[in-house]
């Protein structure tokens, strides 16, 4: 939709202007699966499309919560605002923003009427909930006056996803989304915060996203499993090594040396995907930097192996996806993107090879899957910002 659209649908619904506009962008992540809550590195960049939220002050002393993507309207008092919905509300990820600014105390007074649209495909892995999320915290902090920085407002995102959402998730989908920069993607401490932008320079080669239409679910469980695995890990290496936190600390080399503690097979190979994607990590920025895309690409493809082999977190959709893209001549690179169980791969594909690409991958996915995948050329864009 247009940002006239946009307008003219807040008035529709709520019978005057909107007096602010804020967006924040879904993001995609290159390489650095899984390793965010493992205090590792990650590599993402927010993209072109996400999620705009308008909204206007009202006299009633209540919060209206509407979208444009889903039919179920929400209202509350001024007094419910500190308390997650039932049934897995969607207005649970807003609310878990405004929860975050009562609890680091600031008073809410007014009620605002707020409506959401999003053009980042739900389900996907891009991080819908993300947008909404960064969204929300950037317009409170505008309306509240709240200095924070941000970073502070990735936080802000990442705790209502775990208190309201309830999916433990790391900082880095937030993170991409509130510091994003346009051509750039992120490289990402998430144990320190610590970030560099680095130029995404692709001569003759595009991000392209393909959607499974296999729509992930990150509050199914599994993921929440997978942090745990890796919390089980850590305790078990630390009768090896008594000062580690996280399984993003360890080397490869210092791994090998202790993965003998690892008791749990499940567990052991959690940790041995954290390292080792942590490592391929810093070494594909490397590669980037030095302008050197096929061996970029190589740890691509790699990081996928892993992620299905010992995270297990890819499942028959994106692995057909991602089989199918290896085949093709002008592929550098295609993995699975996001938490998995569905959602979308990356790849890095020449520009002269996009439309056979597209065509090929397609038609393999559909005969292997029954299911139509969707593609998208990616650009790179800004992070979270207030358009009006």
């Amino acid at each position: 939709m247009e940002l006239n659209e946009l307008k003219q649908a807040f008035e529709k619904t709520y019978g005057k202007k909107a007096s602010a506009i804020y967006f924040a962008p879904g993001r995609v992540n290159l390489i650095g699966e899984h390793t965010d809550y493992n205090g590792g590195y990650v590599f993402p960049c927010a993209l072109s499309f996400g999620t705009y939220l308008l909204m206007a002050e009202n006299d009633d002393q209540v919060m209206r919560f509407q979208s444009l993507n889903v039919p179920e309207k929400i209202v509350l008092n001024l007094n419910q605002l500190e308390k997650p919905l039932a049934n897995n509300c969607w207005a649970n990820y807003p609310l878990g923003c405004i929860a975050q600014y009562i609890k680091r105390g600031f008073a809410i007074r007014r009620g605002y009427d707020m409506l959401f649209w999003g053009n980042v495909p739900a389900g996907a892995g891009l991080s819908s909930s993300a947008a909404i999320e960064v969204a929300t915290a950037f317009a409170f902090a505008d309306l509240l006056n709240a200095e924070y920085d941000r970073t502070e407002l990735a936080k802000i995102g990442q705790q209502s996803e775990h208190e309201f959402a309830g999916v433990n998730c790391g900082i880095m989908d937030q993170f991409a989304s509130a510091q994003g920069k346009k051509d750039h993607a992120i490289f990402l401490n998430c144990d320190t915060m610590e970030f560099q932008l680095v130029p995404v320079k692709l001569e003759g080669v595009k991000v392209v996203v393909a959607n499974t239409h296999s729509p992930h679910k990150l509050d199914s469980g599994a993921y929440n499993a997978r942090v745990e695995q890796c919390q089980l890990a850590v305790r078990q290496l630390q009768s090896k090594r008594p000062d580690l936190k996280n399984l993003a600390q360890l080397t490869e080399t210092d791994f090998k040396a202790i993965e003998s503690a690892l008791t749990d097979e499940t567990a052991h190979r959690r940790a041995r995907h954290v390292v080792g994607e942590v490592q391929r990590t810093t070494d594909a920025v490397a590669a980037l930097k030095k302008g050197d895309i096929a061996k970029f690409g190589q740890l691509m493809n790699q990081s996928h192996v892993s992620l299905r082999d010992d995270y297990e977190v890819t499942g028959p959709e994106l692995d057909a996806m991602a089989e199918a893209a290896w085949k093709i001549d002008g592929v550098i690179g295609s993995r699975m993107t996001g938490g998995g169980f569905g959602g979308c791969t990356v790849s890095l594909v020449k520009d002269e090879a996009i439309p056979a690409f597209i065509e090929k991958v397609g038609k393999e996915y559909a005969a292997k899957t029954g299911l139509t995948a969707e593609f998208y050329v990616a650009e790179i864009g800004d992070g979270a910002k207030r358009i009006e």
